[in-house]
């Protein structure tokens, strides 16, 4: 199995517990659908946080920089100790 399927069935499952878990929790439906609204945009923010930070290494990466800074980066920790 590769990586992105395995993180794929672990973030379905996830939504899927925790929709299952709100839907069953003893409340009105005002409040469960707010519940759901707020999850859904705590990991759609999550996701495009993630999806910006692999976007950044990779025009790093395709313009050189990447490979510079972390030598860069590397070198001045070494330095520091």
């Amino acid at each position: 199995m590769t990586t992105s399927k395995a993180v794929l069935g672990v973030l379905a499952g996830i939504a899927a517990g925790v929709t299952i878990g709100v839907l069953l929790a003893p409340e009105k439906g005002e409040r469960i659908r707010r519940k759901i609204y707020r999850k859904g945009e705590d990991l759609a923010d999550a996701i495009n946080d993630k999806i910006d930070d692999k976007f950044e290494q990779l025009l790093l990466t395709i313009s050189g920089k990447g490979k510079k800074q972390k030598e860069e980066g590397s070198a001045e920790s070494s330095q520091m100790k």
